[in-house]
């Protein structure tokens, strides 16, 4: 890794407090396209053109890699030339106005509130499974991303106030209350069952959600937890911590929550990302009408 993408990985962790596989996939962008360069006997990264990312964007294009790829790998691209600008270390920031494929927007995937009750009904009264309820009613309840969840301690939790506070992928902390369910969920696990996960060991881990070594979760082990539960309750559609996160918005729009409050609880820093829910407002109108006018 060069020093330039090392100062980047630098300045990801120390002053936008990402999560570590965010920034794993930032930097990971970047050596790629360093690697383009290299292969081409083009200039290094600081004396990078335009025309040289636009070449880059031109091969990503030939192998076929989908829109969101493309779009991904540049943002990727423009963090580091603007991070090299604040770092004055380039005069002339080459990633600026370059267009990138437009993404057509899928319709939004999410569970209906029967599927999330049958859902949150499978974790039994085991050590395990009060851990696991704790989790899944967390993640509905809150829309928190499964890596903001794995990150989560102790000490961020606010029971008493029926709140955590979560530090996002940009560093700006939100604070998201908790539902009665999540809130009661979460005081039995803390309260009884996160000490006999700990079994006397590690007493000063702040991790909230613990393994059975009593290290913290994984973002893959919630993974599975999720899957697990989801075949338990019968549930065909596929299911994956986004899909979630996709639930409670869905569920908030559908029952009146404004679009400005639900970027917030999201973290979304773009309104445009907080808008793909409202097809869901609009699917659901289609539905009452198909339903009750006589003509439909």
């Amino acid at each position: 890794m060069n020093s330039y993408i090392q100062q980047f990985k630098s300045g990801l962790e120390d002053k936008k407090k990402m999560a570590a596989n965010s920034i794993s996939a930032y930097v990971r962008d970047v050596i790629e396209f360093e690697d383009f360069l290299v292969s081409r006997n083009s200039n290094d990264l600081i004396g990078v053109s335009q025309a040289d990312i636009v070449d880059y964007l031109l091969m990503l294009k030939s192998e076929d890699k989908t829109a969101a790829t493309v779009n991904r790998k540049m943002a990727s691209i423009r963090a580091f030339f603007r991070f090299m600008s604040d770092q004055n270390e380039i005069q002339d920031n080459p990633a600026i106005d370059i267009k990138v494929p437009k993404i057509s927007r899928k319709e939004v995937e999410y569970l209906s509130i029967e599927e999330i009750e049958e859902l949150l009904k499978q974790p039994d009264d085991s050590i395990k499974g009060l851990r696991d309820r704790a989790i899944l009613e967390t993640l509905y309840a809150t829309g928190l991303r499964v890596s903001e969840l794995r990150e989560a301690n102790v000490d961020d939790l606010n029971l008493r106030m029926g709140f955590v506070n979560c530090y996002g992928q940009h560093g700006k902390a939100r604070i998201i209350p908790l539902g009665r369910p999540a809130k009661a969920a979460l005081e039995e696990y803390i309260y009884e069952d996160r000490d006999k996960i700990l079994k006397g060991e590690n007493p000063t881990e702040k991790a909230l959600f613990l393994n059975y070594y009593g290290k913290r979760l994984t973002r893959q082990a919630m993974w599975k937890i999720l899957k697990e539960y989801a075949k338990k309750a019968g549930i065909k559609k596929k299911i994956t911590p986004q899909i979630l996160r996709n639930s409670f918005a869905a569920h908030m729009i559908q029952n009146g929550a404004d679009l400005k409050s639900l970027q917030e609880l999201l973290g979304h820093e773009d309104p445009a990302t907080t808008q793909i829910y409202l097809s869901v407002t609009k699917n659901k109108i289609k539905d009452v009408y198909d339903k009750t006018h006589p003509r439909a």
